[in-house]
């Protein structure tokens, strides 16, 4: 009886509701559900329905459990994170892609979907999180503390990428913070003891500061815990060439990186078969 009161007292809202109270497309709220990473929700009378008591403690930000890692300065050499390099993360197409991205070899898994309204994630997005991992592991080599919790400005992220500085280059920044954040990952990769599968997008959310007359000042994103801890253990991350970010093929920077992990500095450089090679790019 109590229980039948309570569920009463709650307000329940259908999914376009849901999603305005969100601030996300009733699409983007329905792929979350579908891939298991969206608010609570449950059925009555055969429709899908939120408690906004729900809604609203699955969008309580990270930011204010964590302390912000302020960005100094833009000057960092490049790092990029291992398991990125080597495994099909990203689109390598400029063309939006909604197909998935389904490898598996041995033991691995990766899986990557995508939201019709923002596309994937693709290997040029990535750019932003290579600048990441190169800025925590210079702090971090420099005694500094960091955390998953990034305070920058735009300027400093794009002069470091090699990006222009106009509006639209600042548009397009933002276009690549949506997909980072509207992409989900499954992946085995770094599995513990008693965890088999880790489930994230590649920014847990981000925001920017603007003044009165819609000039960015700021911009502050939350990083997963899993590309985080690849980049604060040392052994998983490497240093790559600062003319990467000039390369402007999708498949020229794919084949940069996957050789950059697996030949590296070895004289005799990395055997390999074209179909496997094939496989590792996720491409259609």
């Amino acid at each position: 009886m109590a229980d039948r009161a309570a569920q009463l007292a709650t307000r329940y809202v259908r999914t376009h509701e849901a999603a305005r109270i969100l601030g996300i497309s009733p699409r983007t709220l329905e792929k979350y559900r579908c891939h298991g990473s969206g608010p609570t929700f449950r059925k009555l009378g055969g429709r899908v329905v939120y408690a906004v008591d729900d809604l609203e403690a699955w969008a309580d930000n990270e930011r204010s459990k964590l302390d912000p890692f302020v960005v100094a300065t833009g000057d960092a050499s490049p790092r990029d994170q291992r398991d990125l390099m080597e495994r099909p993360f990203f689109s390598l197409a400029k063309a939006r892609r909604t197909a998935p991205i389904h490898y598996e070899a041995g033991d691995v898994r990766v899986e990557v979907y995508a939201v019709p309204e923002h596309g994937m994630a693709t290997i040029w997005d990535a750019d932003v999180l290579i600048w990441a991992a190169s800025q925590i592991v210079e702090a971090e080599n420099l005694g500094f503390k960091t955390s998953r919790f990034l305070r920058f400005t735009p300027y400093q992220l794009l002069t470091s990428i090699g990006r222009q500085t106009g509006a639209r280059d600042y548009r397009l920044l933002k276009g690549a913070l949506a997909r980072l954040q509207s992409t989900v990952i499954r992946t085995t990769i770094r599995s513990g003891e008693h965890w088999r599968r880790h489930q994230f997008s590649w920014i847990n959310e981000w925001e920017e500061c603007t003044t009165r007359d819609g000039r960015v000042e700021g911009m502050e994103f939350v990083l997963p815990d899993w590309f985080y801890r690849g980049v604060i253990d040392r052994s998983l991350v490497l240093a790559i060439d600062p003319a990467y970010f000039r390369l402007t093929g999708g498949i020229e920077r794919w084949l940069y990186r996957v050789a950059r992990k697996h030949a590296g500095r070895q004289p005799k450089g990395w055997l390999f078969e074209i179909a496997h090679l094939h496989e590792k790019s996720g491409s259609l």
